[in-house]
């Protein structure tokens, strides 16, 4: 073999080679884009906190047709442990086909990203290669309640935060409550409070359950739900059609 052969032939191995890899690095771009697809942070709020340590209530959308499927919330408890992984439970299913997951964690320093196992592949949900952190209240949906101290100091007064997508100036926003387990209920309006830094605002509002105090502290026949009305259309934050509760705050 002359070595213009072993050249010839030299080159043609590097050029297979980069083909091979154009082709892997390409599959593995699409993999990565169909994750983001198929899993995501739906919305994360605190449920409670003390000592230092906040629980987190952590709702997860996943769009996929597999078989078998897992979803977990993959967390470190303290920054000096190993991290560990929360499964979340199935919510429901929503209009589009796709599904809400729900799982709870506790940590001193949280950091967190989403794991989703469908048929055997794991996808994840990690903020872009930043996790999640407890600093962030995060909401995908038009609007969600958000938890905040209630009953604290005034026992007749029930505090409420909801966070919405800003679609419009002009909107309305509601919580719809009752105190009877829904024979009647009453609208309560909120108000503007901030617009958050990811553009979108804070509503609030105080729900007064005196009567509730009154009839010897009944407080499962309080449930309540958030209508948000903008562009001709109403959204409703009704925890997947179970409602809110008494127990849908959180205590310093």
């Amino acid at each position: 073999m002359t070595q213009t052969h072993k050249t010839t032939r030299f080159t043609s191995i590097v050029i297979t080679l980069a083909i091979l890899l154009s082709v892997f690095c390409i599959a593995g771009a699409t993999n990565a884009s169909a994750a983001t697809e198929r899993v995501s942070l739906y919305s994360s709020s605190v449920t409670f906190a003390k000592y230092g340590a906040e629980t987190y209530e952590i709702f997860i959308k996943t769009n996929d047709n597999a078989q078998d499927q897992q979803v977990y919330v993959h967390y470190f408890y303290m920054s000096s442990l190993d991290w560990a992984d929360a499964e979340a439970e199935y919510v429901t299913t929503l209009g589009d086909g796709s599904k809400i997951w729900k799982a709870y964690l506790t940590s001193f320093d949280c950091q967190y990203a989403i794991k989703y196992v469908a048929d055997g592949v794991t996808y994840w949900d990690n903020n872009n290669g930043a996790n999640y952190n407890g600093t962030e209240t995060i909401v995908a949906a038009p609007v969600a309640v958000k938890r905040r101290s209630s009953l604290l100091y005034n026992l007749s007064n029930y505090q409420i935060d909801v966070v919405l997508q800003n679609y419009a100036y002009e909107k309305n926003v509601f919580v719809r409550y009752t105190t009877d387990g829904w024979n009647s209920y009453n609208d309560q309006a909120l108000s503007y409070s901030e617009t958050n830094a990811d553009g979108t605002e804070t509503w609030t509002g105080n729900i007064d359950i005196s009567s509730i105090i009154a009839n010897n502290y009944n407080y499962s026949d309080f449930e309540y739900a958030v209508c948000y009305q903008v562009n001709g259309t109403e959204y409703w934050a009704n925890y997947f059609g179970n409602n809110y509760d008494i127990n849908y705050s959180i205590h310093h």
